[in-house]
């Protein structure tokens, strides 16, 4: 005889509210907790569903986790997926997070911190061993009191308020979880990815400065071919054309003494990116791209190649030809694509502009508290009156980690097998891979 069925307590059945069946679904109760039960079909054979939204993991191949907030003891990420042998050392990672570092100059934060990693696993005299690399900075220079009115009130524009909406709860100092200082797991990360791009296929990124509020750098002032990271580093903006940063300086200063903000534009640029990077049709090279610099704080705008103006031209005027040069490569005359056709990498320059707000924490503004009241903020704490000088490394680790992602899918899924090398060409070793060579004998 088979045993009784238990039955949950009154109290308990009494506050478990169905919701309508639907589809073939069984009710659910009203206050469903992320891991919850359903009955399928006419048997109503238990299922289990399990709701996952962590938002904090980039990457299928090269995946990159980042943690921390702004004013805990600390931020960092985990990475996995790196190949092993790969030269490494904090110094690799600490070259890039000192470009993005706050208190650089007077046109950034004045929040001083050495931003300085410790890498805790994942390397091995040097060299990477295959398992999860985890990377840590510790947070120094904390101000929490600075912070007391923004507990009680929402910064308009800032993401004070939809953490509230979304959670019922949020780390009120330095923005928490929604704070810059997360990028500095992804400028890490990016660091490696870099890394190996150009050991593997001699691939450069770099990004710079193209406006600042309204001035604009033209189109035609730096040569996607020959600029070079010490042109843009030259100055405290991060634009290579000397006259535009100067221009791009003083707009950011005349701001920043009365305690405002302005917003602006990254281009970035990716030399020597192989063929036939990009897995469409979800996960196309443009729209990954697109996904991870839009994942940036204070990001506005994507666009690559012609993007937006491009609507301004006929076919005939915007497709980009096709020839064959002295080496026998097909070449495209003009490069509209961004170098990217069909979600693939066409191995011309890849190219894309990224939009950035002005700062949300500026003096005084009206706004709604917590209590859900008007009143008047007067926001203190430390922000960079524009944040775009200090977008520049992000963008280009952000940009990294999608090549060395997809790069990884493309190896994995086109070059197991021998390629047609009538018109598929070897994701081969670049030449500075010389550098890597002996540690992989």
């Amino acid at each position: 005889m088979a045993a009784p069925v238990s039955q949950p307590p009154v109290a308990a059945r009494a506050s478990t509210r169905l919701l309508p069946r639907s589809r073939g679904l069984g009710a659910l109760p009203e206050s469903a907790p992320a891991s919850l039960r359903f009955s399928v079909g006419r048997r109503r054979r238990a299922a289990r569903l399990e709701v996952k939204a962590s938002g904090n993991v980039f990457g299928n191949h090269f995946q990159v986790a980042t943690y921390g907030e702004s004013h805990g003891g600390g931020v960092g990420c985990v990475i996995s997926g790196c190949p092993p042998r790969i030269p490494l050392t904090e110094a690799d990672m600490q070259v890039e997070l000192d470009r993005r570092r706050p208190g650089q100059s007077r046109i950034t934060t004045p929040r001083k911190e050495t931003d300085t990693c410790k890498i805790l696993s994942g390397t091995h005299e040097g060299m990477t061993t295959g398992t999860p690399i985890h990377v840590f900075v510790p947070n120094t220079d904390q101000r929490g009191g600075d912070y007391s009115e923004m507990a009680k009130a929402y910064r308009p524009s800032h993401a004070d308020a939809t953490y509230d909406f979304k959670y019922g709860v949020r780390a009120v100092q330095g923005g928490g979880r929604s704070s810059a200082r997360e990028t500095i797991g992804r400028v890490a990360a990016g660091a490696l990815a870099k890394k190996i791009l150009k050991l593997k296929s001699g691939v450069e990124i770099l990004a710079f400065v193209s406006k600042v509020h309204q001035v604009v750098l033209p189109e035609d002032a730096v040569d996607f071919e020959t600029v070079t990271m010490e042109q843009i580093e030259s100055n405290i903006v991060r634009c290579p054309d000397p006259e535009y940063a100067e221009k791009m300086i003083a707009a950011i200063d005349k701001v920043r003494i009365r305690g405002d903000s302005i917003g602006g534009v990254v281009t970035c640029i990716a030399r020597n990116v192989p063929r036939g990077i990009g897995s469409p049709v979800f996960d196309k090279l443009e729209a990954e791209l697109a996904k991870a610099m839009l994942s940036l704080p204070a990001s506005k705008g994507f666009e690559i190649g012609s993007g937006f103006a491009g609507t301004d031209f006929t076919g005939s005027e915007h497709n980009d030809e096709f020839y064959m040069d002295e080496a026998g490569n097909v070449r495209t005359r003009t490069n509209r694509s961004g170098g990217v056709q069909g979600g693939i990498s066409n191995g011309e320059i890849i190219y894309f502009k990224v939009a950035f707000k002005p700062t949300a924490t500026i003096g005084k503004q009206n706004t709604v508290s917590r209590e859900h009241q008007d009143v008047e903020l007067l926001a203190r704490g430390r922000h960079d009156p524009c944040v775009v000088p200090r977008a520049v490394p992000m963008v280009e680790s952000m940009a990294a980690l999608v090549l060395m992602d997809q790069l990884m899918a493309h190896i994995a899924q086109c070059e197991m097998f021998p390629l047609n090398f009538s018109l598929q060409e070897p994701i081969g070793m670049a030449s500075s891979a010389s550098e890597l060579a002996p540690n992989l004998s």
